[in-house]
């Protein structure tokens, strides 16, 4: 480890394979905390080159607990989180619009690291338990329509590195890794990035893979469509930027999509909203973020369609009842 951080402390990046190397020796225990400590500290202080992201994605998906999901064509909606913004779970809260609607999902989360409360946070709070059984999560999402994939399970690099980057309690390289390895292979992604160069990364890589896919950032440093600025989205067909009105039929304030102080607050605002209780500034987030997912499948006419599926799904209570039968399978 002392050769490659002194490789990198001279600005030099790693080649691919290296990459993979380094992180396959992480996932094998083969290095302190504080040399994992100094290696994401040097992420922290220059961008991550493609070269060096696509070996950390090549060593996590090496190693990773495969799933096989029946042939269902999944979907995520995940966020590289690390914004900042403490905003609540609208990631996963739009998982459970989506499923409501019928779309299978495969929601891929972890603790959250610089936030209060990650996907996993809330999802442990509501009584969801934690697991890699293929069979238990495909008969999650045969009553559900969505599952739930705690990402340490899968990858044991990141549980490896999990006590570490908490401790720092700051945005590391890994919130960069999270929507790139989820072990269900979704054919379908909608993916929320923080900043444009990293779109601009995401964009490169996915178009090497198989999935539909929708790149979102809000242009005022989100990594969803916040509904407080303007949106750029971007896909295989190109990119475009998009008015709050357009995507939300209003703008919210950021005070308006706040997360909370504790992740009883966070799991306490996620039952609320899936309830048909949230703020009409909650439910436009997430249903412009679930319209978007669906939107990015190509199975629909138009985003306006989705968004009305994604508000039937919230008014029926079809997603409330993913989340009941979610729980109760779990």
């Amino acid at each position: 480890m002392k050769k490659i951080l002194n490789q990198l402390f001279e600005y030099k990046t790693l080649p691919r394979e290296q990459a993979r190397e380094l992180l396959y020796n992480i996932s094998k225990k083969m290095y302190s905390d504080a040399e994992i400590a100094a290696l994401i500290t040097v992420y922290l202080m220059r961008s991550i080159s493609i070269d060096e992201l696509q070996g950390f994605c090549d060593a996590l998906l090496e190693l990773c607990v495969p799933v096989n999901l029946n042939g269902y064509d999944v979907m995520d909606i995940v966020g590289t989180g690390g914004d900042g913004k403490n905003t609540f779970n609208i990631s996963t809260l739009s998982c459970f619009i989506v499923a409501g609607t019928g779309v299978k999902v495969a929601k891929h989360g972890n603790y959250g690291a610089s936030s209060i409360s990650g996907s996993s946070n809330v999802m442990e709070q509501l009584g969801y338990t934690f697991k890699n059984n293929e069979d238990a999560l495909k008969k999650e999402l045969d009553q559900a329509n969505i599952c739930f994939l705690h990402a340490p399970l899968f990858h044991p690099a990141l549980k490896v590195v999990g006590p570490v980057r908490k401790s720092l309690g700051v945005r590391t390289f890994f919130n960069m890794l999270g929507p790139m390895v989820n072990p269900a292979l979704p054919k379908y992604q909608l993916v929320g990035v923080y900043n444009l160069e990293m779109a601009r990364m995401y964009n490169y890589l996915l178009q090497q893979g198989n999935s539909q896919f929708t790149i979102v950032h809000s242009l005022d440093g989100y990594d969803e469509i916040s509904l407080t600025a303007d949106i750029k989205v971007i896909n295989k067909a190109g990119e475009k930027i998009y008015s709050a009105q357009e995507l939300g039929k209003r703008s919210v304030s950021p005070i308006d999509i706040h997360g909370g102080h504790t992740v009883e607050d966070a799991a306490r605002i996620f039952t609320n909203i899936l309830k048909g209780n949230g703020s009409w500034a909650q439910n436009a987030v997430v249903l412009a973020n679930a319209a978007m997912a669906l939107y990015c499948t190509g199975n629909y006419t138009s985003y306006e369609d989705c968004y009305q599926l994604a508000v039937e799904s919230l008014e029926s209570g079809r997603a409330f009842q993913s989340l009941q039968k979610l729980i109760a399978v779990s």
